[in-house]
């Protein structure tokens, strides 16, 4: 495996393992919050959208944060897999040889 290979690996892993944390510790533990301190408990088929107060300031500061780390995320995946499904190039020296040898062909 060359070192470009391996390196987009670890940018995949990386990504994927950013925003799965970023959304348990963000979204999930405010969900979980609101659902916790709302009288009715966990009454998820009685309350509107689930309990869940959209006027919250919580929510207003949460959501967008969430938004942008989930972006970079999602293009840091985007970029390891590139990395790791692209073929090496050719080296130039090799171009430059099977160029000279399709000349004098010629």
């Amino acid at each position: 495996m060359a070192k470009d290979k391996i390196i987009g690996a670890i940018v995949m892993i990386v990504g994927i393992l950013i925003a799965i944390i970023y959304t348990l510790g963000s979204v999930v533990d405010l969900y979980m919050e609101t659902l916790g301190n709302s009288p009715k408990g966990i009454d998820l088929t009685s309350s509107w959208l689930w309990g869940i107060d959209l006027l919250n300031w919580k929510l207003m500061v949460v959501l967008p944060m969430w938004l942008l780390v989930i972006l970079i995320s999602i293009i840091a995946i985007w970029i390891g897999y590139s990395m790791l499904t692209t073929p090496a190039p050719v080296p130039l020296e090799e171009l430059e040889e099977e160029l000279a040898a399709e000349e004098t062909e010629e």
